[in-house]
Protein backbone atom coordinates (compact mmCIF):
# COMPACT_ATOMS: atom_id res chain seq x y z
CA UNK A 1 0.00 0.00 0.00
CA UNK A 2 1.29 3.36 -0.92
CA UNK A 3 1.78 5.85 1.96
CA UNK A 4 -1.51 7.77 1.03
CA UNK A 5 -3.31 5.30 -0.27
CA UNK A 6 -6.34 3.47 1.69
CA UNK A 7 -7.46 -0.74 1.74
CA UNK A 8 -11.25 -0.82 1.00
CA UNK A 9 -12.47 -3.12 2.79
CA UNK A 10 -16.54 -2.59 2.87
CA UNK A 11 -16.32 -4.41 -1.02
CA UNK A 12 -20.31 -4.47 -0.88
CA UNK A 13 -20.73 -0.65 0.26
CA UNK A 14 -18.46 0.53 -2.70
CA UNK A 15 -19.47 -1.67 -5.32
CA UNK A 16 -23.39 0.10 -4.24
CA UNK A 17 -21.79 3.40 -4.32
CA UNK A 18 -20.47 2.82 -7.52
CA UNK A 19 -23.68 1.59 -9.01
CA UNK A 20 -25.95 4.31 -7.02
CA UNK A 21 -28.03 2.12 -4.98
CA UNK A 22 -28.18 1.55 -1.46
CA UNK A 23 -25.43 -0.86 -0.15
CA UNK A 24 -26.84 -4.18 2.31
CA UNK A 25 -26.66 -4.37 5.78
CA UNK A 26 -23.99 -6.57 7.42
CA UNK A 27 -22.43 -8.13 10.13
CA UNK A 28 -19.06 -6.49 11.21
CA UNK A 29 -16.35 -7.12 13.77
CA UNK A 30 -17.60 -7.08 17.61
CA UNK A 31 -21.59 -8.08 16.35
CA UNK A 32 -21.97 -4.55 15.16
CA UNK A 33 -24.41 -3.74 12.38
CA UNK A 34 -23.91 -1.62 9.66
CA UNK A 35 -27.40 -0.21 8.35
CA UNK A 36 -27.66 2.20 5.36
CA UNK A 37 -30.55 4.63 5.94
CA UNK A 38 -31.42 6.82 2.98
CA UNK A 39 -30.89 10.42 2.21
CA UNK A 40 -33.91 12.04 0.31
CA UNK A 41 -32.73 14.18 -2.81
CA UNK A 42 -29.06 13.82 -1.67
CA UNK A 43 -25.91 12.93 -3.73
CA UNK A 44 -24.65 11.39 -0.55
CA UNK A 45 -27.91 8.60 -1.00
CA UNK A 46 -27.49 7.35 2.65
CA UNK A 47 -26.29 7.53 6.12
CA UNK A 48 -24.56 4.39 7.76
CA UNK A 49 -26.22 3.61 10.73
CA UNK A 50 -24.04 1.37 13.17
CA UNK A 51 -26.22 -0.88 15.70
CA UNK A 52 -24.20 -2.09 18.74
CA UNK A 53 -25.03 -4.23 21.18
CA UNK A 54 -24.25 -4.69 24.63
CA UNK A 55 -25.24 -6.39 27.46
CA UNK A 56 -28.41 -4.73 28.58
CA UNK A 57 -29.85 -3.55 24.95
CA UNK A 58 -27.68 -1.68 21.74
CA UNK A 59 -27.30 1.72 21.10
CA UNK A 60 -28.00 3.33 17.65
CA UNK A 61 -24.64 5.73 16.20
CA UNK A 62 -26.21 7.96 13.81
CA UNK A 63 -29.84 7.01 12.67
CA UNK A 64 -30.01 8.91 10.09
CA UNK A 65 -32.53 11.33 8.24
CA UNK A 66 -35.81 11.78 9.69
CA UNK A 67 -38.46 10.45 6.58
CA UNK A 68 -40.45 7.56 6.68
CA UNK A 69 -38.58 5.46 4.19
CA UNK A 70 -35.74 6.25 6.51
CA UNK A 71 -37.52 4.61 9.81
CA UNK A 72 -38.63 1.80 7.76
CA UNK A 73 -34.88 1.31 6.54
CA UNK A 74 -33.96 1.43 10.42
CA UNK A 75 -36.59 -0.80 11.40
CA UNK A 76 -35.69 -3.55 8.71
CA UNK A 77 -32.09 -3.03 10.00
CA UNK A 78 -32.72 -3.88 13.44
CA UNK A 79 -34.95 -7.39 12.61
CA UNK A 80 -31.93 -7.78 10.24
CA UNK A 81 -29.53 -8.08 13.80
CA UNK A 82 -32.15 -9.81 15.58
CA UNK A 83 -33.26 -6.41 17.49
CA UNK A 84 -36.24 -4.98 18.02
CA UNK A 85 -37.22 -1.59 18.68
CA UNK A 86 -37.56 -2.22 22.79
CA UNK A 87 -34.32 -3.30 22.75
CA UNK A 88 -32.77 0.09 21.50
CA UNK A 89 -31.64 1.94 24.90
CA UNK A 90 -30.14 4.71 23.26
CA UNK A 91 -28.79 7.12 20.31
CA UNK A 92 -24.96 8.36 19.88
CA UNK A 93 -25.07 10.92 17.20
CA UNK A 94 -21.29 12.14 15.80
CA UNK A 95 -22.71 15.67 15.14
CA UNK A 96 -26.55 17.09 14.39
CA UNK A 97 -26.59 17.55 10.87
CA UNK A 98 -29.98 16.29 9.62
CA UNK A 99 -28.51 13.40 8.34
CA UNK A 100 -27.58 12.21 11.41
CA UNK A 101 -29.74 13.37 14.26
CA UNK A 102 -32.67 13.35 12.47
CA UNK A 103 -34.27 10.08 13.45
CA UNK A 104 -32.78 10.91 17.08
CA UNK A 105 -36.36 12.36 17.58
CA UNK A 106 -38.55 9.26 17.09
CA UNK A 107 -36.31 7.23 19.14
CA UNK A 108 -36.35 9.21 22.09
CA UNK A 109 -39.69 9.38 21.96
CA UNK A 110 -39.91 5.14 22.27
CA UNK A 111 -38.17 5.86 25.38
CA UNK A 112 -34.38 5.85 24.54
CA UNK A 113 -31.75 8.37 25.83
CA UNK A 114 -29.96 10.55 22.80
CA UNK A 115 -25.85 11.45 23.56
CA UNK A 116 -23.33 13.96 21.52
CA UNK A 117 -20.53 16.52 22.71
CA UNK A 118 -21.74 19.47 24.71
CA UNK A 119 -20.42 21.74 21.57
CA UNK A 120 -22.97 19.89 19.64
CA UNK A 121 -25.64 20.45 22.08
CA UNK A 122 -24.84 24.28 21.92
CA UNK A 123 -25.15 23.92 18.18
CA UNK A 124 -28.61 22.82 18.30
CA UNK A 125 -29.47 26.46 19.75
CA UNK A 126 -31.89 28.65 17.21
CA UNK A 127 -28.90 30.52 14.49
CA UNK A 128 -29.62 33.85 13.18
CA UNK A 129 -31.73 34.74 9.78
CA UNK A 130 -29.90 32.81 6.93
CA UNK A 131 -30.57 35.58 4.48
CA UNK A 132 -29.04 37.63 7.24
CA UNK A 133 -25.52 35.64 7.10
CA UNK A 134 -25.56 35.34 3.33
CA UNK A 135 -26.35 39.09 2.68
CA UNK A 136 -23.65 39.65 5.07
CA UNK A 137 -20.48 38.18 2.87
CA UNK A 138 -22.02 39.43 -0.38
CA UNK A 139 -23.93 37.27 -1.55
CA UNK A 140 -25.86 38.55 -4.37
CA UNK A 141 -29.58 39.47 -3.98
CA UNK A 142 -30.80 36.80 -7.00
CA UNK A 143 -28.80 34.34 -5.17
CA UNK A 144 -30.11 34.62 -1.73
CA UNK A 145 -33.45 33.30 -1.34
CA UNK A 146 -32.85 29.80 -3.03
CA UNK A 147 -29.83 29.48 -0.57
CA UNK A 148 -31.42 30.32 2.00
CA UNK A 149 -34.16 27.94 1.28
CA UNK A 150 -30.96 25.18 0.92
CA UNK A 151 -30.24 26.08 4.72
CA UNK A 152 -33.29 26.13 6.38
CA UNK A 153 -34.03 22.30 4.65
CA UNK A 154 -30.85 21.18 6.32
CA UNK A 155 -32.27 22.65 10.44
CA UNK A 156 -34.05 20.48 12.36
CA UNK A 157 -37.24 21.92 13.06
CA UNK A 158 -37.07 20.34 16.60
CA UNK A 159 -34.33 18.68 17.35
CA UNK A 160 -33.85 15.89 19.99
CA UNK A 161 -32.47 17.67 23.09
CA UNK A 162 -29.44 15.14 24.54
CA UNK A 163 -29.86 12.88 27.71
CA UNK A 164 -26.07 12.17 28.02
CA UNK A 165 -23.24 14.70 27.41
CA UNK A 166 -20.35 12.61 25.98
CA UNK A 167 -17.12 14.91 26.65
CA UNK A 168 -13.50 13.69 25.11
CA UNK A 169 -12.29 9.97 25.95
CA UNK A 170 -16.17 9.34 28.10
CA UNK A 171 -17.96 5.77 28.10
CA UNK A 172 -20.91 5.69 26.10
CA UNK A 173 -23.36 3.87 28.48
CA UNK A 174 -23.71 0.21 27.62
CA UNK A 175 -23.11 -2.79 29.83
CA UNK A 176 -20.20 -5.11 28.41
CA UNK A 177 -19.08 -2.90 26.07
CA UNK A 178 -15.64 -0.43 26.44
CA UNK A 179 -17.01 2.38 24.05
CA UNK A 180 -15.09 5.17 24.19
CA UNK A 181 -15.59 9.13 22.74
CA UNK A 182 -12.92 10.70 20.49
CA UNK A 183 -13.68 14.25 19.92
CA UNK A 184 -12.91 15.31 16.87
CA UNK A 185 -13.93 19.12 15.95
CA UNK A 186 -13.94 20.83 12.73
CA UNK A 187 -16.98 19.33 10.30
CA UNK A 188 -18.99 20.22 13.33
CA UNK A 189 -17.28 21.92 17.04
CA UNK A 190 -18.89 18.90 18.34
CA UNK A 191 -18.08 16.36 16.25
CA UNK A 192 -16.95 13.08 17.73
CA UNK A 193 -15.56 9.34 16.72
CA UNK A 194 -16.39 6.81 18.85
CA UNK A 195 -13.40 3.97 19.44
CA UNK A 196 -14.21 0.04 20.25
CA UNK A 197 -10.83 -1.43 20.68
CA UNK A 198 -11.83 -4.26 21.86
CA UNK A 199 -13.73 -4.56 17.85
CA UNK A 200 -11.12 -3.34 15.84
CA UNK A 201 -12.65 -0.77 14.80
CA UNK A 202 -13.07 3.76 15.09
CA UNK A 203 -16.31 4.77 13.85
CA UNK A 204 -15.53 8.12 12.43
CA UNK A 205 -18.90 9.72 11.39
CA UNK A 206 -18.36 12.54 8.92
CA UNK A 207 -14.59 12.95 10.03
CA UNK A 208 -13.27 10.72 8.08
CA UNK A 209 -14.46 9.01 4.64
CA UNK A 210 -12.73 7.34 2.20
CA UNK A 211 -13.32 9.62 -0.84
CA UNK A 212 -15.23 12.83 0.03
CA UNK A 213 -13.65 15.88 1.72
CA UNK A 214 -15.62 16.61 4.90
CA UNK A 215 -17.25 20.19 4.37
CA UNK A 216 -15.28 22.20 6.78
CA UNK A 217 -17.17 25.94 7.55
CA UNK A 218 -17.21 28.81 9.67
CA UNK A 219 -20.73 29.20 10.76
CA UNK A 220 -19.89 31.45 13.80
CA UNK A 221 -17.14 34.34 14.49
CA UNK A 222 -14.20 33.49 17.38
CA UNK A 223 -13.58 30.03 16.06
CA UNK A 224 -11.26 28.49 13.51
CA UNK A 225 -12.60 25.03 12.62
CA UNK A 226 -10.02 24.54 9.74
CA UNK A 227 -7.61 24.13 12.65
CA UNK A 228 -9.35 22.81 14.73
CA UNK A 229 -9.85 19.72 12.00
CA UNK A 230 -6.49 19.38 11.11
CA UNK A 231 -5.65 18.96 14.98
CA UNK A 232 -7.97 16.32 14.83
CA UNK A 233 -6.61 14.52 11.96
CA UNK A 234 -3.75 14.16 13.59
CA UNK A 235 -5.32 12.71 16.54
CA UNK A 236 -7.23 9.93 14.39
CA UNK A 237 -3.77 9.04 13.04
CA UNK A 238 -2.82 7.26 15.83
CA UNK A 239 -5.55 4.94 15.59
CA UNK A 240 -4.10 3.46 12.30
CA UNK A 241 -4.65 -0.32 13.25
CA UNK A 242 -8.16 -0.06 13.56
CA UNK A 243 -10.79 -0.82 10.72
CA UNK A 244 -12.75 2.72 9.84
CA UNK A 245 -16.30 2.74 10.25
CA UNK A 246 -17.41 6.01 8.38
CA UNK A 247 -21.11 7.60 8.12
CA UNK A 248 -21.19 7.53 3.89
CA UNK A 249 -19.60 5.63 1.09
CA UNK A 250 -17.43 2.39 2.91
CA UNK A 251 -15.55 0.85 5.40
CA UNK A 252 -11.57 1.26 4.65
CA UNK A 253 -8.70 0.82 6.82
CA UNK A 254 -5.43 3.20 6.46
CA UNK A 255 -6.44 6.24 8.93
CA UNK A 256 -3.40 7.70 8.95
CA UNK A 257 -2.73 8.12 5.35
CA UNK A 258 -6.19 9.39 4.70
CA UNK A 259 -5.09 12.03 7.57
CA UNK A 260 -2.20 12.43 5.34
CA UNK A 261 -4.41 13.05 2.30
CA UNK A 262 -6.69 15.48 3.41
CA UNK A 263 -3.99 17.55 5.56
CA UNK A 264 -2.39 17.82 2.06
CA UNK A 265 -5.59 18.86 0.53
CA UNK A 266 -6.19 21.72 2.66
CA UNK A 267 -2.56 22.87 2.42
CA UNK A 268 -3.45 23.03 -1.28
CA UNK A 269 -6.41 24.93 -0.79
CA UNK A 270 -4.64 27.55 1.67
CA UNK A 271 -2.30 27.74 -1.17
CA UNK A 272 -4.92 28.42 -4.06
CA UNK A 273 -6.75 30.91 -1.83
CA UNK A 274 -3.85 33.12 -1.37
CA UNK A 275 -3.06 33.14 -4.91
CA UNK A 276 -6.16 33.90 -5.75
CA UNK A 277 -6.32 36.92 -3.19
CA UNK A 278 -3.19 37.95 -4.59
CA UNK A 279 -4.76 38.09 -8.06
CA UNK A 280 -8.02 39.22 -7.50
CA UNK A 281 -6.84 42.16 -5.27
CA UNK A 282 -9.45 42.70 -2.23
CA UNK A 283 -11.99 39.90 -3.18
CA UNK A 284 -14.73 39.48 -0.82
CA UNK A 285 -15.34 36.55 0.37
CA UNK A 286 -18.35 35.70 -2.18
CA UNK A 287 -15.62 37.13 -4.90
CA UNK A 288 -12.97 34.62 -3.41
CA UNK A 289 -15.08 31.33 -3.35
CA UNK A 290 -16.44 31.84 -6.93
CA UNK A 291 -13.02 31.99 -8.24
CA UNK A 292 -12.04 28.95 -6.38
CA UNK A 293 -11.80 25.39 -7.73
CA UNK A 294 -14.89 22.85 -6.28
CA UNK A 295 -15.81 19.70 -7.76
CA UNK A 296 -17.93 21.19 -10.64
CA UNK A 297 -17.92 24.58 -12.08
CA UNK A 298 -19.54 27.51 -9.79
CA UNK A 299 -21.96 27.80 -12.00
CA UNK A 300 -22.78 24.55 -11.55
CA UNK A 301 -22.43 23.87 -8.08
CA UNK A 302 -26.10 24.97 -6.87
CA UNK A 303 -27.49 24.96 -3.47
CA UNK A 304 -23.73 23.60 -2.50
CA UNK A 305 -22.59 27.55 -3.03
CA UNK A 306 -23.59 27.91 0.79
CA UNK A 307 -21.16 25.34 2.15
CA UNK A 308 -18.57 26.88 -0.61
CA UNK A 309 -18.84 30.04 0.92
CA UNK A 310 -18.20 28.79 4.96
CA UNK A 311 -15.58 26.65 3.85
CA UNK A 312 -13.82 29.71 1.94
CA UNK A 313 -14.41 31.50 5.61
CA UNK A 314 -12.88 28.49 7.32
CA UNK A 315 -9.77 28.50 5.28
CA UNK A 316 -9.26 32.46 5.44
CA UNK A 317 -9.64 32.49 9.01
CA UNK A 318 -7.14 30.07 9.21
CA UNK A 319 -4.79 32.03 6.90
CA UNK A 320 -5.72 35.30 8.48
CA UNK A 321 -4.72 33.71 12.22
CA UNK A 322 -0.91 33.02 10.68
CA UNK A 323 -0.53 36.03 9.08
CA UNK A 324 -1.39 35.04 5.79
CA UNK A 325 -4.12 37.03 4.60
CA UNK A 326 -5.90 40.23 5.91
CA UNK A 327 -9.81 39.48 6.62
CA UNK A 328 -11.40 42.78 7.53
CA UNK A 329 -14.85 42.96 7.58
CA UNK A 330 -15.64 40.72 4.18
CA UNK A 331 -12.94 41.62 2.44
CA UNK A 332 -9.99 39.67 2.16
CA UNK A 333 -6.45 41.19 0.98
CA UNK A 334 -2.82 40.12 0.81
CA UNK A 335 -1.12 40.07 4.09
CA UNK A 336 1.88 43.04 3.71
CA UNK A 337 -1.19 45.25 1.90
CA UNK A 338 -1.62 48.43 3.72
CA UNK A 339 -3.99 49.54 6.21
Amino acid sequence: MAADEIVVTGIGQQAAWAAGVLPPTERLAGGIWSVPVPIPRSPLRYTLSYLIPGDDGLVVVDPGWDSDEGWAALQAGLVAAGAKQEDVLGVVVTHVHSDHHGLSARLQSAGTWVAMHPAERDALQPHGPADGWLRAHHVPEDEIAGLAGTIGQHRLSDPAQPDVLLEDGDPVPVKGRDLRTVWTPGHTPGHICLLDADAGVLLTGDHLLPRISPNIGLQRPGSSPLAAFLESLAKVAAYDELEALPAHEYRFRGIAARSRRLRAHHELRCEEIVAAVERLGSPTIWQLAANLTWSRPWAEIGPMRVGAIAETMAHVRYLADRGAVRWSGDVVERATAAG
